[in-house]
């Protein structure tokens, strides 16, 4: 076999263009440089003075976690990946010839990002981009929270019970390695979920209640363009209607509208969205034992087709990318749902840029 030369690797390049590299209509699209002042502000590194090998472009590491987080890879994959996909070095700017970060690398970069709470900077960067393009948030929002799995751990029923009183477990404290690897934050909740039709026809009862994992991301998106606006990581116990009033929603809408499913409907949340000047789409509750009226049926069914639109979100995001939450604890999970959320506004708007040159 011949040694690949240098037209050979661009006529591969020129390939995988025709077949359409996501990648690389990222980066027509996306500017990542706009990223860069916010790592120099969150992440400071040595100036060389000392020696040493210097380290690997910030903005380069950022795409990254780009990659991963839009392949759902570990941090070993990402490593052999790059080394082994023209695709990856392409969106990278690396040469066969370049050093290649490896695993520990690309773990440190994202940590120190992670402990410098740099996530929130980092979508609202994007958002910025987004509101520049053109991509205001319009025609009101609508709002709903998904779970996101996690591995399940084997605890006790009493280290259970210290953990939800927030109190590290006794055997615990005297093991470090232990406590490292173990997640005091996630909690498992119930998903309930609409019964099938069985095999003779009939309906059952009642709807299924299947124990879940894990953590819950609640995101607020616009009608308009359903970008991600708002959005906040919650253990999987967690309510949905209260995280309305922590900051979900989105004051610089240009319309007042709210949407959002029946867990949200309370005195608390509709007080709070009447007094900042929203407009309650929220769904009725059906009164206790007494059938659903007629005309609260149709309201609900009017809204439905508008509240739906966030379920394409969700849908994206875990058949797309499979987000899931490998590691430990909420600052880090907050972290990974939060490139999630950066990577799907980014798909989105080569979604709607690439509708936009085409008409």
């Amino acid at each position: 076999m011949k040694q690949p030369g240098f037209f050979d690797v661009e006529e591969r390049l020129a390939r995988l263009s025709g077949l359409g590299d996501q990648l690389e209509a990222f980066s027509r699209t996306v500017d990542f440089e706009v990223f860069r002042p916010d790592f120099e502000l969150a992440l400071v590194y040595s100036d060389g003075s000392k020696g040493g090998r210097p380290p690997f472009d910030l903005v380069l590491m950022f795409k990254i976690l780009v990659i991963q987080t839009l392949n759902n890879l570990s941090d070993a994959r990402t490593e052999y990946l790059i080394n082994d996909r023209l695709s990856f070095m392409r969106f990278l700017g690396l040469g066969l010839s370049d050093r290649v970060l490896d695993a520990k690398t690309v773990w440190l970069f994202r940590e120190r990002l992670t402990q410098a709470g740099a996530i929130e900077r980092l979508f609202e960067r994007f958002d910025a981009t987004l509101r520049n393009a053109g991509y205001l948030p319009m025609s009101g929002q609508i709002l709903d929270a998904t779970l996101v799995a996690a591995p399940k751990q084997r605890n006790t029923n009493a280290e259970k019970a210290d953990l939800r009183a927030g109190r590290i477990p006794e055997d615990w404290q005297d093991k470090p390695s232990k406590l490292s690897h173990k997640d005091r934050h996630t909690r498992w909740t119930l998903k309930f979920t609409k019964a099938k039709r069985q095999d003779d026809g009939t309906m059952p009862s009642s709807d299924l209640a299947i124990p879940f994992f894990g953590y819950k991301s609640h995101v607020s998106i616009d009608r308009k363009f359903r970008f991600i606006r708002k959005w906040k990581t919650t253990d999987a116990a967690a309510g949905d209607g209260a995280r309305l009033r922590e900051g979900l929603l989105d004051k610089t809408n240009t319309a007042s509208s709210v949407w959002a499913d029946t867990a949200y409907r309370s005195k608390a949340n509709e007080d709070f969205m009447e007094k900042d000047g929203f407009v309650s789409k929220v769904h009725r509750k059906k009164p206790h034992l007494k059938p659903m009226p007629r005309h609260i049926q149709k309201s609900n069914a009017g809204k439905s087709v508008i509240r739906s639109r966030v379920e394409h979100v969700f849908a994206n995001q875990k058949s797309q990318t499979g987000l899931f939450i490998r590691t430990v604890g909420i600052t880090r999970a907050t972290m990974r749902i939060g490139l999630a959320n950066i990577v799907y506004n980014m798909r989105r708007f080569l979604f709607l840029e690439r509708i936009s040159a085409a008409t």
